[in-house]
């Protein structure tokens, strides 16, 4: 990210002096889909893309915000029960009020910041500015004594309240715990993670995002949670001895034992959420021994389960998918909800340019437009820079 970019803004737009500057980053999610809510594990990974801001107190009680990407001034009281009406500057808002609920002493400040996160690509832009000025507050006047879980957990909370998304915990996650050459695998009952090795020599991890997102009938999110839950119930009749909160605590003999008791719909789609998590662990034990092909043969199998079992994906993702294993790509999956928006790509380094070539050249012509590649690379989490 660009360093200079935000000083000479932040000079222009406020008193010509400097601050701080802070960055946190988006998120990949190398597999473990549709398991949060399962009580499942997910394997994220921060990224070198994010949002920075320099950010210095005013000794005002106002707070003085500039949007780079947007080209945008708002400012607001930290003392104003509703808040500003601009979305981009809630999110700051409603971090600062977060913040001072956990005793830091919060004042005004002025900001500009910019991210590089592509839009509507599923890496979670919006975490990445929340962690980036809960991280910010903390350092400032905090005096960093807010662990960083409860960072963490102030983004989904100015999420929860202030912007109106029920959001899992895994993005401020991501954002606020990664490391270089890092993944996590968090169990998302929990909260315990642990920290992978990924070094792909040889590899490089790439983004194909479709740019297309289907606009949806009902509540398809809804619909696949509800069905994860029939199951539990079934589970939970049949078995009354043992106690099943989510198909986390269920195995493949149980699910066997009611398969005839729930739809084919609601099997089908726990048998996703039961494969998922054996692939995850799977990931974790190849990922130890420097493994990317199984790694690779899990993420087509985890594609396969969203596309066929849960129902999630689309002609645009299951097309590039088809690209990317008659090019020979190690590993290819829909990353995030479905419906739309990556695949996540393993690919070896020899085949890298065929690959993007032939995804762009097959996908033009039968969808109106070329896919955006975005190359991805582990980072930091969230870290003041200068």
């Amino acid at each position: 990210m660009d360093i200079e970019k935000v000083r000479s803004r932040f000079i222009k737009h406020f008193d010509g002096k400097t601050g701080n500057i802070y960055m946190s980053p988006g998120r990949i999610n190398l597999i473990g889909e549709h398991t949060d809510y399962n009580g499942g594990f997910v394997f994220p990974g921060a990224v070198d893309k994010g949002i920075m801001a320099e950010v210095r107190p005013n000794g005002l009680d106002t707070v003085i915000l500039y949007s780079i990407d947007l080209k945008d001034k708002v400012e607001f009281k930290l003392d104003d029960p509703e808040g500003p009406k601009s979305t981009w500057a809630r999110y700051i808002y409603g971090i600062c009020q977060e913040m001072k609920a956990l005793g830091v002493p919060v004042k005004g400040f002025n900001a500009a910041f910019y991210g590089d996160v592509p839009l509507g690509a599923g890496m979670s832009s919006s975490a990445a500015l929340e962690s980036c000025f809960a991280f910010a507050l903390n350092d400032l006047f905090g005096d960093n004594k807010v662990s960083k879980w409860d960072l963490a957990l102030a983004g989904q909370a100015t999420e929860h309240k202030y912007i109106g998304v029920n959001c899992g915990i895994m993005d401020q996650f991501a954002s606020v715990f990664g490391q270089e050459g890092k993944l996590m695998r968090l169990d998302c009952r929990s909260r315990e993670f642990e920290y992978f090795p990924f070094d792909p020599k040889g590899y490089k991890l790439v983004l194909v995002n479709s740019k297309v997102k289907h606009e949806l009938k009902g509540s398809p999110y809804n619909d696949r949670r509800n069905s994860c839950e029939n199951v539990v119930k079934a589970l939970g009749k049949h078995f009354p001895d043992k106690k099943f909160e989510t198909l986390r605590d269920a195995d493949w003999a149980e699910l066997e034992a009611v398969k005839s008791e729930v739809s084919a719909e609601d099997y089908t789609r726990a048998h996703f959420v039961l494969g998922e998590k054996d692939r995850v662990l799977a990931v974790c034990d190849a990922l130890e021994k420097g493994d990317y092909e199984t790694v690779g043969k899990m993420m087509y199998e985890t594609h396969e389960g969203l596309s066929k079992e849960y129902e999630v994906s689309c002609e645009e993702l299951d097309f590039l998918n088809k690209v990317a294993k008659e090019d020979g790509v190690t590993g290819s999956r829909i990353m995030g909800g479905g419906f739309g928006g990556c695949t996540i790509n393993l690919v070896k380094e020899e085949l890298y340019d065929k690959f993007i070539q032939d995804a762009k050249q097959k996908f033009c012509p039968l969808y109106g437009h070329e896919p955006e590649i975005i190359d991805v690379v582990i980072g930091e989490g969230s870290h003041k820079v200068c």
